[in-house]
């Protein structure tokens, strides 16, 4: 139950006071300074940004599981039971990966008609 308080008060601390959080660093008084790796200005360009991320891990994914259905194919040795599971680990994997860019594109559709770019 403190952990749950705890992260609470951290993220109402950083909603209403943000200038605490962000100050000026000084690298001439030997502070080390980093950038915030989060380049988006607006909303649009963060869910776009966050958009892309998530495509390339089920890219990755849907690249792990053909690899993985096709040595399970290929090390089949004649037995007809890895032969069919090699098969629908490649057919799911290719049904998965339909249905993720599709959602992806009718996103997409939704939002340019709704004049949210994110570019």
């Amino acid at each position: 139950m403190t952990k749950k308080y705890f992260l609470t008060s951290v993220l109402v601390f950083l909603i209403f006071f943000p200038a605490l959080v962000s100050a000026q660093c000084n690298p001439d008084s030997g502070e080390v300074c980093l950038d915030s790796p989060i380049t988006a200005t607006t909303p649009e360009q963060l869910i776009g940004t966050v958009i892309k991320g998530l495509l390339g891990v089920v890219g990755s994914l849907a690249l792990a599981m053909f690899i993985y259905g096709g040595f399970t194919w290929m090390l089949a040795a004649g037995s007809s039971e890895k032969v069919q599971k090699g098969k629908n680990i490649l057919a799911w994997a290719s049904i998965g990966l339909v249905v993720i860019f599709s959602a992806y594109a009718l996103v997409r559709f939704v939002f340019e008609g709704l004049g949210i770019t994110g570019r």
